[in-house]
C-alpha cells in the first residue's frame, strides 16, 4: 500500500509518501514541503498548496492519504491556517476518490515512537530508522508527513483490507471502494453487508 502523508501548514505543508504493509519493511517514495510566503494573500497561498498537493498526487499515485487532525492550539491564527491547509489536502484527495484518514499528533507519535508525548526530534529519528535513511528528513514538517504515512500503513490495516476486498469484489466500472465508503456504492445496487 502506498500512503501519502500531509502535515498541513500555510508556510510549510509537509508531504511524504511511503510504501509498505504492516509487519514488513517500509520504503520511502518521496518527501518534501510546499512553501508559501507569509506576506502573500491567503487565497494565493491556498491555491499554491493545492497545486503542490495535486502535483504530488499525480506523481506519487497513493492508495490513501493521511492528514494530521487539527487540534486546538493557543494561537488561533496558527490553528486556522493549519485547518485551511488541511481542508485543501482533504479536498484534493477526495476529488480523486482516495480514502482520507485523519490522525492526531499523539496517535502518530505513539505509533512511531511508542510514546504519544515524543518530541519532533524523536519522531524524526524513528522515521529515519524505519525508512533506513542516511539522514533525518528536513524540515521537521517533511519528517512529520512521513510519520503520518507510516502511522496510517500500520494503523489502517483492517480498514485497508476491507476497502481492498470491496474494490476486488466491485472491480468493474460500477463502483470503487472509495465510492462505496462514501455511500455511492448503494446507488449502484450495493448495500452494507451485501454484495452483487
Amino acid at each position: 500500500m502506498r500512503v501519502m502523508g500531509v502535515d498541513p501548514g500555510l508556510t510549510r505543508c509537509g508531504l511524504g509518501a511511503v510504501e509498505g504493509r504492516p509487519g514488513a519493511p517500509l520504503n520511502l517514495v518521496k518527501v518534501g514541503v510546499v512553501r508559501t510566503a507569509a506576506d502573500e494573500e491567503i487565497g494565493a497561498r491556498l491555491v499554491a498548496i493545492e497545486a503542490g498537493i495535486e502535483s504530488w498526487l499525480d506523481e506519487v499515485r497513493p492508495d490513501a492519504v493521511a492528514v494530521e487532525r487539527v487540534f486546538a492550539q493557543n494561537n488561533l491564527r496558527t490553528v486556522m491556517g493549519t485547518a485551511q491547509a488541511s481542508a485543501v489536502a482533504i479536498l484534493c484527495a477526495s476529488r480523486r476518490g482516495l480514502p482520507v484518514a485523519l490522525h492526531t499528533p499523539s496517535e502518530v507519535k505513539a505509533a512511531i515512537t511508542g510514546s504519544g508525548t515524543a518530541d519532533k526530534r524523536q519522531v524524526g529519528t524513528m522515521v529515519t530508522r524505519l525508512l533506513r535513511l542516511e539522514e533525518m528528513p528536513k524540515p521537521a514538517d517533511a519528517a512529520d508527513a512521513l510519520a503520518l504515512a507510516i502511522c496510517h500503513v500500520w494503523r489502517g490495516g483492517a480498514h485497508n483490507r476491507l476497502a481492498e476486498a470491496v474494490a476486488r469484489a466491485n472491480s468493474g466500472p460500477a463502483t470503487s471502494a472509495a465510492a462505496y465508503f462514501r455511500g455511492r456504492g448503494r446507488a449502484a445496487g450495493y448495500s452494507r453487508g451485501t454484495t452483487k
